[in-house]
């Protein structure tokens, strides 16, 4: 049977054996496939052509990424790194685009990741900046959580360009200096000694866009208090409400969405 395959996260579900069938046979046998099977998500189509790398070759560019981190052996770790932005620019730039740099070898391990601004208040010692299992650091990152800038999670593209018009600003006399991101590392095979450094590149522009790219989040919090789905229901339905002062700014004429990140954890991006 044909199956379509959908854009965006796709859940493959595979088996395999070890010998191949003679098809010339009609009593060929087909062996049990043991503990050779299992599922993954990835991407098998992406719902736009992406940019290719050489689109941005000879632009500006930084990077925040793990540092050789080794993976805990537990099924889920979430890791916090705070960054401070590598190049001090000192008027005004634009990112136009960003790529995000997941070692090959550790796609089944990274989930999904957030980039999020520091508050611009927060000072850091730069010889010693926070980074642990974000539990364990969470009052040294508690200003880096809030302000998501980029996130990525498995079936989202790796290269992502903003349009034209609008570009994500940084420099000059903005205020924000450091950045954090939020690594959620899936292990459902507790496998050890796996060692990654995977991130995020930003490119700059080499001109101004007549707009800086702004963000809103809409939903709720995923806590015990927020988000709770009672046992042994069949539908549930979470309302989630904006009030008015969210809104109370947005021009007139409204606001235009570039990009979306819808988020349902292990179903999906």
């Amino acid at each position: 049977m044909d199956v379509p395959i959908r854009s965006g996260t796709n859940i493959v579900i595979f088996a395999f054996g070890l010998v191949d069938p003679d098809i010339c046979r009609f009593d060929g046998d087909i062996s049990y496939h043991d503990n050779r099977r299992g599922s993954q998500m990835i991407p098998l189509r992406f719902y736009a052509n992406p940019p290719i790398d050489e689109k941005f070759a000879g632009l500006d560019s930084f990077e925040f990424r793990m540092n050789n981190y080794r993976v805990p052996s537990n099924e889920t770790t979430y890791y916090c790194k705070v960054f401070k932005i590598p190049i001090d620019y000192p008027t005004k730039k634009h990112a136009i685009a960003y790529k995000v740099l997941i070692n090959p070898d550790n796609r089944d391990l990274v989930h999904h990741f957030t980039l999020s601004e520091c508050d611009p208040s927060t000072t850091f010692n730069d010889a010693n900046l926070p980074e642990g299992v974000c539990d364990d650091v969470v009052q040294s990152v508690k200003m880096c959580t809030m302000d998501t800038v980029v996130g990525w999670a498995t079936g989202g593209q790796d290269i992502v360009e903003y349009p034209e018009e609008a570009g994500y600003a940084i420099g000059g006399e903005l205020a924000i200096k450091y950045y954090m991101i939020e690594m959620h590392y899936d292990n459902p095979n507790l496998a050890s000694n796996r060692i990654d450094s995977s991130g995020i590149q930003f490119y700059i522009g080499k001109q101004l866009r007549p707009y800086d790219l702004g963000r809103i989040i809409f939903g709720t919090l995923s806590t015990p208090f927020d988000l709770a789905i009672p046992p042994q229901v069949n539908r549930f339905i979470v309302d989630c409400y904006c009030p008015p002062s969210v809104t109370q700014n947005f021009p007139e004429s409204g606001i235009t969405v570039v990009l979306a990140f819808p988020h349902t954890h292990l179903q999906g991006l």
